[in-house]
């Protein structure tokens, strides 16, 4: 594979830590159908398959869901996740600094995440990260969503197309990287499920200045 000019990078436990923000959305879904709350530990076992996905373990946890109920509760979620989604998420330590030097090294950089496309740019926005992506496509921008690759492959047009590769935490990631036939740089301190030996990584890291490196010497 030649040399890569482009990174996309998936969103939630890869470069922020949007975990308590989604948490708190969460429960006051729960609360307004009258459920019990569920721990933070327990909500991050449930993201990184989109909204409806989430909603979907959150009312089976707690007691079930019909088509109605899913229905209603999916607006509850969004009305109290989009009105203010950057509250407690921020980025991991070292992450902007690692999107500077990449940005400055001649990489185009972009985001590929499940999360709605709106709030995903309004985190950005937040937290001074906007200006580093020239592509942002979130799980509502095409009508399919990871581990589909169709979104990586838009979020790679965007940029410009060449030789890509995909930054990820999840089993969600993995796959969506696999099925685009890209490599797959994997971040172990995120909301994966399965133990961090178990992923089929080209690079695995746990410090976002490993990542830089790594991409460096990639890039030559």
């Amino acid at each position: 594979m030649s040399a890569p000019r482009i990174v996309v990078f998936d969103l939630d436990g890869t470069l922020i830590d949007s975990a308590p923000d989604i948490a708190a959305a969460a429960n006051v879904m729960l609360r307004e159908i009258g459920r019990e709350a569920l721990p933070l530990p327990r909500i991050v076992s449930f993201v990184g398959n989109g909204v409806p996905k989430l909603v979907e373990r959150c009312l089976d946890a707690t007691g079930g869901r019909d088509e109605a109920g899913f229905r209603a509760a999916l607006a509850i979620f969004r009305r109290a996740y989009d009105s203010d989604p950057a509250t407690l998420t921020r980025p991991y330590p070292g992450a902007p600094e690692m999107l500077e030097a990449l940005a400055g090294a001649g990489f185009a950089l972009g985001i590929c995440t499940n999360k709605p496309e709106a709030p995903a740019r309004t985190i950005l926005d937040a937290l001074g990260l906007a200006g580093r992506f020239g592509a942002v496509v979130g799980g509502d921008t095409l009508p399919v969503t990871k581990p589909d690759p169709a979104p990586l492959r838009e979020a790679i047009t965007r940029l410009g197309g060449g030789a890509a590769l995909f930054v990820g935490d999840s089993e969600t990631d993995e796959a969506t990287a696999k099925a685009a036939g890209l490599p797959f740089l994997f971040f172990t301190g995120g909301y994966r499920k399965k133990p961090a030996e178990a992923f089929a990584a080209d690079f695995a890291f746990d410090r976002f200045e490993a990542l830089a490196a790594h991409l460096a010497a990639r890039r030559g």
